[in-house]
């Protein structure tokens, strides 16, 4: 059966931030699950440990230009505007001059209520259909219909960014934290919790992209410290997406991150 965060959620925005929510799986930032591959034209270029494709997707020099493939639950399509401003973000840290694209892949459910990484990998590795070609580099992004395996009493996973180019949402967990009047809107939690996500992917904070001054939180590892910053660790937890109940847009990255992404080869 699957368990209902509805009021749960309410409970975590007024409880103190003492606690520490999990908002990304901390476990996969540093993942050794992969395999390991031979030459970027294979599928198994697409399934390396999340960080190590951060200069192939900023800059230009091997691919101009990327797809993104989309793939979700019926019932569990991200919003539209979710998917456009992550568009956005992309076209405003990456050189891709030929352009990024996105198609939209919907997937059989496995009637699970709870999703380990290994289930997320098995799913992508059954499904995928998008990987490098000579020019394009290729990104896979899965809305599931349950929740995470790594849910406990005192974190919530909300994603994960799990390869160099795949990251997971747990959308039923995001649907139930946004479906009252008195909680944050959709779109901004959606955008909030992918941007977040491909930005470890990104190679943020200390994940294969160099900091270019010293701004890793000692207490919460490949996050920035600089709480108001897209890569602050508790963006993606339910008790920090309180601060986007009435805001117009999802956190963005602070200068210090800009300049990371900047040195390996992105905007």
């Amino acid at each position: 059966m699957k368990i209902r965060l509805k009021y749960i959620s309410v409970i975590i925005f007024v409880i103190s931030i003492a606690i520490s929510f999990q908002g990304c799986s901390k476990d996969n930032l540093a993942n050794d699950n992969t395999n390991t591959g031979n030459g970027d034209n294979s599928i198994s270029a697409n399934q390396q440990p999340t960080g190590t494709s951060a200069n192939d997707l900023l800059s230009d020099e091997s691919f101009t230009s990327m797809v993104i493939e989309v793939a979700y639950i019926e019932g569990f399509a991200p919003t539209q505007e979710a998917i456009d401003n992550f568009v956005s973000f992309l076209e405003s840290r990456t050189y891709k001059p030929n352009g990024i694209s996105v198609i939209t892949n919907e997937i059989p459910s496995s009637g699970k209520s709870t999703y380990t990484t290994q289930d997320i990998i098995n799913i992508e590795d059954a499904n995928r259909t998008k990987y490098n070609t000579d020019n394009q580099i290729a990104v896979w992004v899965f809305f599931t219909d349950g929740e995470s395996a790594s849910n406990s009493g005192n974190g919530i996973v909300l994603g994960t960014a799990y390869r160099n180019t795949s990251l997971v949402i747990f959308e039923a967990t995001v649907q139930d934290l946004t479906n009252s009047t008195f909680e944050p809107d959709r779109s901004l939690v959606e955008t909030t919790v992918i941007t977040h996500e491909f930005g470890h992917i990104l190679g943020l904070t200390n994940l294969g992209t160099t900091m270019q001054t010293p701004h890793e939180d000692a207490q919460n590892p490949k996050h920035c410290d600089v709480e108001s910053c897209l890569m602050y660790w508790s963006v993606t937890t339910p008790s920090g997406l309180q601060n986007l109940v009435g805001a117009g847009s999802a956190p963005q990255l602070d200068a210090q991150c800009i300049a990371d992404l900047q040195a390996n080869g992105g905007k």
